[in-house]
């Protein structure tokens, strides 16, 4: 078994579950997405893309494409939910929320088509 592929594809299942639990919930209650589920997507998800920078193949760039969509649109949902808290002061009302849990749906996707790419890449792996 190779340690590296494990890692590899280990991040990746991670990223997705991470973000599913994030976005999963009534997308305006506030009190159904964590700010620290959030945060803990982001990591994972940066260190996802991280590991891909080392696969010079097709599927390897479409696969750093898939995270790189993923990272920003965590990144934004951040974003969203410190510009309302802490700048601009309106709070996680409805409209805010939604907005949020929308960007991070988003990165949901990308991570669903990143865990089918691989999943795709060891079926038709040949040995």
């Amino acid at each position: 078994m190779n340690l590296e592929k494990v890692v590899f594809a280990f991040t990746i299942i991670l990223a997705l579950t991470l973000n599913f639990g994030f976005f999963i919930g009534d997308i305006d209650n506030p009190d159904h997405h964590h700010v620290f589920e959030l945060y803990a997507a982001i990591f994972v998800n940066a260190v996802a893309t991280i590991l891909k920078f080392g696969d010079r193949s097709h599927m390897g760039a479409v696969l750093l494409a898939t995270s790189l969509v993923a990272d920003i649109q965590l990144i934004a949902a951040a974003a969203v939910w410190g510009w309302s808290v802490h700048v601009a002061e309106i709070g996680m009302t409805p409209g805010v929320t939604s907005s949020m849990v929308s960007l991070a749906g988003g990165a949901v996707v990308a991570n669903m088509i990143s865990v089918a790419l691989l999943s795709i890449e060891t079926v038709l792996l040949r040995r």
